[in-house]
């Protein structure tokens, strides 16, 4: 007759066997840790400090200490020490730590919990809430776009040339400045005083002129050390507006 049961290796009492209560109560422990299993974590490595009576672990590939030589196996505290137990292939756990399941391949733990899917979604709130026009709303001191290969492009795409897409820049949720396409193919920085907008430079689109809608204010300057032809800068000491020529700095009056 067996000792043990086929699937679970249980323990069985055996015919005329002394102290049959030992064999019942160890096939009863090991019950009490397997069926129903929840762990703490799994990949766990380092024993706990203070483990509570019955807390179980699922262990990595090189656990250390008290779990040494029981890679992959269940550890659970149990009567002041540990027992440790063979995951079978199907077995499930609950992770404690993340609320959520996994099954027993053979040879590691895979959760069960669904790939989420992030499309088509009707609005994303990262420590916001998102409403029906800001879908898409960030609480945050930064956001980093960062780059996968060599470059990395923010597109901004509006419906059609009256339409607008643009930067805007807001003080108390009060728009300031703003940049981009707004109403026209133009590309325009604006500024507001809080009551009136007022468009600083535009460059056409058709064409790529600038223009610059307010006066041009050049703060006073020392001569550069060097430039290059088309330069322009104000002298301070002449008080002249002057440009390179490509060799030297000439006087425009």
């Amino acid at each position: 007759m067996s000792q043990t049961s086929t699937h679970l290796n249980l323990p069985y009492i055996q015919p005329a066997q002394a102290q049959k209560h030992v064999t019942h109560n160890e096939a009863i422990e090991l019950l009490d840790m397997i069926v129903q299993l929840s762990v703490q974590d799994f990949d766990a490595t380092t024993p706990p400090a203070s483990p509570a009576e019955g807390d179980t672990w699922a262990l990595g590939l090189a656990p250390v200490d008290a779990w040494a030589g029981q890679a992959g196996k269940i550890a659970s505290f149990r009567g002041g020490g540990w027992l440790f137990v063979t995951p079978q292939l199907g077995w499930q756990a609950y992770n404690i730590a993340t609320s959520t399941v996994s099954v027993y391949t053979g040879s590691d733990w895979v959760s069960t919990q669904p790939t989420p899917s992030f499309d088509n979604l009707s609005g994303v709130g990262v420590n916001a809430s998102a409403d029906a026009t800001n879908k898409l709303s960030v609480a945050s001191e930064a956001v980093l776009f960062n780059h996968a290969g060599a470059s990395h492009q923010l597109k901004l795409n509006k419906a059609s040339t009256a339409d607008t897409a643009s930067l805007l820049f807001q003080s108390n949720w009060s728009g300031r400045a703003e940049m981009g396409l707004a109403g026209n193919d133009d590309f325009a920085i604006k500024v507001s005083d809080g009551s009136a907008w007022f468009t600083g430079l535009r460059v056409i689109g058709s064409t790529g002129a600038v223009q610059i809608n307010e006066v041009l204010s050049l703060p006073p300057r020392a001569e550069p050390a060097s430039g290059a032809a088309g330069d322009v800068y104000f002298d301070s000491t002449t008080a002249k507006l002057r440009c390179h020529d490509g060799s030297l700095w000439q006087d425009l009056f």
